[in-house]
């Protein structure tokens, strides 16, 4: 770890004008109190708070030491009071000899440390336990700072460990849905199935260009949305219609790829499959309250008395992956009334 002080120009400055006022203060007591002459109150003030700023730099690098959190109490207290010592005593004898050489009456000099010594001394004890201070306080913030570092990196990995596991449940639950459709379509139309196997392919290529969770832009995901309606129409036709009302100033927003594809295929499960009759299946988008509210809606047989059960992969993915990218500031409201049955999605909108 690096020297706090040192290292930021700012926390030096404001360090040695602590000393500077220390030093004003040493000075005007010396001369006003103890009636020291002024030379020896500037001298005696500047040296000694010049040198204990010096020293109170070089303490930082036993005390980060001796603080650390794998250390015994006791030894800490103990190294910290024996540094202390030595800090002290160093602090007591240089600047008597420095001072000397800079005032003449070096015998009255002496008399009056001698006589200052029991202050000088309490002094430079109470001076040493502020620097320690300062450095705890120091070492503590930037040790919380590295938890929380750490734990939001820990977070980061594990969310995207769960949106990937998340991704991956959702491409081969689509892939498994569209190879049965080829299945049945290479026995009723050869044609269609390779013109399906075709937008496939192109579909395909388009989800394992996205890498891991990165956010794409809403406009790409409704180009692959796109090729899988279509990969549906080849099978059934005229049964299945489109239709789309995007807002363009929704499109520059960012959001998981392959986030909206488990909605189609739910409006497709619960629409086409169940009904023998046109069905519709709506894309809306538009901006409200600075947020992304997309809803796809289909139409279903209200004759119908069959529905298809799933595992509910699709939906709860989606719920699970806008939580995980978004936070609570997002969510998923799906609602079934006797002639439709509609999903809407809000996110905050976002862009690059």
């Amino acid at each position: 770890m690096k020297h706090p002080l040192l290292e930021n120009r700012t926390r030096l400055l404001t360090w040695w004008l602590a000393w500077l006022i220390l030093a004003t203060g040493q000075l005007l007591l010396i001369h006003f109190v103890y009636g020291g002459k002024v030379d020896v109150a500037i001298a005696d003030g500047a040296i000694s708070m010049l040198l204990y700023g010096l020293l109170g730099l070089a303490v930082w690098f036993p005390v980060k030491y001796m603080l650390r959190n794998d250390n015994e109490l006791y030894s800490s207290v103990f190294n910290i009071v024996l540094t202390g010592s030595l800090t002290i005593i160093l602090w007591l004898i240089l600047p008597r000899f420095l001072v000397r050489a800079f005032v003449a009456e070096k015998v009255d000099y002496d008399i009056f440390w001698h006589s200052s010594l029991v202050f000088r001394a309490t002094a430079g004890i109470l001076i040493f336990f502020m620097i320690v201070l300062i450095y705890y306080l120091f070492l503590s913030a930037t040790r919380l700072a590295e938890k929380a570092a750490r734990q939001a990196q820990l977070e980061a990995q594990v969310r995207e460990g769960e949106l990937k596991m998340l991704r991956s449940q959702i491409n081969p639950h689509f892939l498994f849905n569209s190879l049965n459709s080829v299945s049945s379509l290479t026995v009723t139309d050869p044609l269609k199935a390779r013109e399906m196997i075709v937008k496939l392919s192109d579909f395909m290529r388009y989800s394992l260009s996205a890498r891991n969770e990165q956010p794409v832009t809403l406009q790409s995901e409704m180009e692959s949305l796109r090729l899988y309606l279509q990969i549906e129409k080849v099978r059934f036709g005229d049964r299945l219609v489109i239709e789309e009302d995007i807002s363009p100033e929704c499109l520059p927003a960012l959001l998981p790829g392959m986030l909206l594809q488990p909605l189609y295929e739910n409006a497709v499960k619960h629409g086409v499959y169940e009904s023998t009759e046109e069905v519709i299946i709506k894309t809306s988008a538009r901006m409200e309250n600075h947020s992304v509210v997309i809803s796809v809606t289909n139409n279903v047989d209200t004759d119908s008395v069959v529905t298809r059960k799933g595992a509910g992969i699709g939906l709860k993915n989606v719920s699970s992956r806008l939580e995980l990218f978004f936070g609570e500031m997002a969510d998923l409201t799906v609602n079934r009334n006797d002639d439709s049955f509609n999903v809407t999605v809000r996110f905050p909108f976002r862009r690059t």
